[in-house]
């Protein structure tokens, strides 16, 4: 079995970004945006990780890749499949999770956020079902239906919080 030796300010720094992520779900699920602020301490720890890792190597291909996820995932933006924020906390923390890690990462968001969905769908339609119950007829139905939204924040910081319990080297 090879250990890995664990350095105390690269475990502070993981628990601190693992409170930060939990913090920036919570807030997608209540408010669905995520605060420039929180998404720059991600990126901020990203880099305090990649100092502390001591490899300009790693650091440097970290920051192309998460440059080039950012230029992607704002490109998903203009177009209007994720929000801003979901945009920059991914970029984020791919600076948190290293490039090693950013498929694996990328892939993860995407089975997070299709349950997220699926358990979003599946609440609105349950939730239009006993209203339709409740007043006997779909005629009663006022308006278009709403298009519902996904707090992918969550799906973003729950796949990094994975990633960084699993695979806490950089």
């Amino acid at each position: 079995m090879n250990l890995v030796p664990v350095n105390p300010v690269q475990t502070i720094v993981v628990a601190v970004a693992i409170g930060m992520l939990i913090t920036i779900a919570y807030g997608d699920v209540r408010t669905r945006r995520i605060p420039n602020a929180l998404a720059a301490a991600i990126a901020i720890l990203g880099l305090a990780r990649m100092l502390l890792a001591d490899d300009p190597v790693a650091a440097g291909h970290t920051l192309v890749a998460s440059a080039a996820v950012f230029a992607v995932t704002f490109l998903l933006f203009w177009r209007g499949v994720f929000g801003g924020g979901d945009a920059k906390l991914i970029s984020a923390t791919i600076m948190l999770i290293g490039f090693h890690n950013m498929f694996d990462f990328l892939l993860l968001i995407s089975l997070c956020g299709g349950v997220l969905a699926l358990a979003i769908i599946t609440r609105d339609r349950l939730r239009l079902h006993r209203r339709h119950s409740a007043q006997g007829t779909i005629a009663g139905c006022s308006g278009p239906p709403m298009r519902p939204t996904v707090p992918y924040g969550v799906a973003v910081a729950s796949a990094a919080v994975v990633m960084l319990i699993l695979r806490p080297v950089l």
